[in-house]
């Protein structure tokens, strides 16, 4: 049985809506203790670590990633993505089931499973597809699904056309108690957009990828969620329009819920256009860089670490999803950590797959725009990325309460630094953010008791 004390730091809690400084004692895998009795509760011997003037919180929890394994370990796989969500501070991961083969029958989840317990470094939940082959158009055994263990539903990289199918699986989902989380494009509206329709789009003379793609089946969503009671998850959502009916539609309480990536609340469009026209037509200074700054990163026109899926939208949209998360709209903060093979994105704009790495950035990027601009406080961003997931998932993690398991993450907001291509643990170098300023880091993360990371080995102490 192992032991460690977590020594003089902030205890964060947002389950438990606790925020106060305090000593917390980890045994045999738990929280033991949180509080004045911690320190004196645990055996000699007693690992010992100095958080003091840090963040101690529960292990934060990502419910949107792709860890590519099986069929595309190219790109990514369970040990290297499990790696990444680790320095990121991150305990638990939830992976998404558009992998080759599709995660559509028990048999794939089983092998996941037993994959996720030989290489990954955190908690790897899983979830299976809605439509079989993620094709869209016959339902995949969602019982059997939610028997292997499953704890969602969800076609994510591609979203269910037929409203029929939707509406089913909404109602054999609400049956086996699973949230259907739905990546929200109607593809008729959509067609072959690869950037946001808009005066960017129409400069660079990319095809358009509208808002109302978005926005059509958040409505369609929300009419089935009514219809149905069957809980469903707007994924990655990036418009304006999608933020006011998940903002009505929550309040007339039904259930439904969304998430954001920083992605979409950190960029515009114009960073299509290159670096000179993104800095010339952003102005809210969210990575502490000047005009005429020698150190901005640059980049060129067209990038492909700029395309992904749902797009990013315009400054109005942005502000948007911001306001969202700031009122509680939006009650889940995500990465939507997508990693490609570097030949795959260095082709023309049009041909490069959607998406890009987050795992590692998210924390940082979400503390700069949320809790240091003001618009959320430092728990309740805790709680985007804790115990409201584990809600959504029925998971029991998000908490610091005595017994629940160790998951724990130790950060400091204020910590400055660079990110860098050579510290990554990712397999993928598919992020627009190398070579940015950024503020807030996780410096120890800690899953089921053990340190699966630690940035800095004078925290820990015999």
């Amino acid at each position: 049985m192992n032991s460690l004390l977590l020594a003089g730091g902030r205890v964060i809690d947002p389950a438990n809506r606790s925020d106060f400084i305090a000593d917390v004692l980890i045994h045999d895998g738990k929280i033991a203790a949180v509080g004045p009795e911690a320190a004196s509760q645990g055996p000699s011997g007693t690992e010992r670590m100095d958080v003091t003037g840090l963040v101690v919180c529960p292990g934060l929890i990502d419910l949107h990633v792709h860890l590519r394994e099986p069929g595309q370990s190219a790109k990514e796989t369970i040990a290297t993505g499990t790696a990444a969500a680790a320095r990121g501070g991150f305990t638990s991961v939830v992976c998404m089931p558009n992998t080759s083969p599709p995660i559509d029958n028990s048999g794939t989840v089983a092998l996941i499973h037993d994959l996720a317990i030989a290489r990954g470094q955190v908690n790897v939940f899983i979830t299976g597809a809605i439509s079989k082959n993620i094709a869209g158009e016959e339902l995949a055994p969602v019982g059997s699904l939610k028997e292997a263990g499953v704890v969602a539903i969800t076609d994510d990289g591609h979203c269910v056309q037929n409203n029929e199918l939707m509406r089913r699986a909404m109602e054999y989902a609400r049956m086996f108690d699973l949230p259907v989380m739905d990546h929200c494009q109607d593809y008729s509206l959509v067609t072959d957009g690869v950037m946001h329709e808009g005066y960017w789009s129409t400069v660079l003379g990319l095809r358009g990828w509208p808002s109302a793609g978005e926005e059509m089946m958040v409505a369609r969503n929300i009419l089935l969620a009514e219809a149905t009671g069957g809980r469903v998850h707007c994924q990655h959502l990036s418009a304006a329009g999608s933020v006011q009916l998940l903002r009505e539609a929550k309040k007339r309480g039904l259930p439904i819920s969304g998430e954001a990536c920083p992605h979409h609340f950190t960029l515009t469009d114009s960073a299509v256009a290159g670096s000179d026209r993104f800095w010339e037509s952003e102005s809210n200074g969210i990575f502490g860089f000047d005009k005429g700054d020698s150190e901005r990163p640059r980049w060129p026109a067209y990038d492909t670490n700029f395309k992904m899926n749902p797009p990013l939208r315009s400054p109005r949209d942005r502000e948007a999803i911001l306001a969202g998360l700031a009122d509680g709209t939006i009650e889940i903060l995500c990465s939507d950590h997508a990693p490609h093979c570097d030949y795959e994105k260095e082709v023309e704009f049009d041909y490069a797959p959607f998406g890009i790495t987050g795992l590692e950035t998210e924390l940082a990027l979400s503390l700069m725009q949320l809790f240091h601009t003001q618009r959320l406080s430092l728990s309740d961003l805790i709680a985007k990325f804790t115990v409201n997931p584990a809600k959504l998932l029925r998971l029991a993690k998000g908490t610091l309460s005595r017994g629940a398991d160790a998951d724990v993450t130790v950060m400091d907001p204020n910590y400055q630094w660079r990110f860098d291509k050579s510290t990554s643990a990712s397999k993928a170098t598919n992020s627009p953010y190398y070579g940015w300023k950024l503020k807030g880091k996780a410096v120890a993360t800690i899953v089921g008791g053990k340190k699966v990371w630690v940035g800095d080995a004078k925290l820990v102490k015999a």
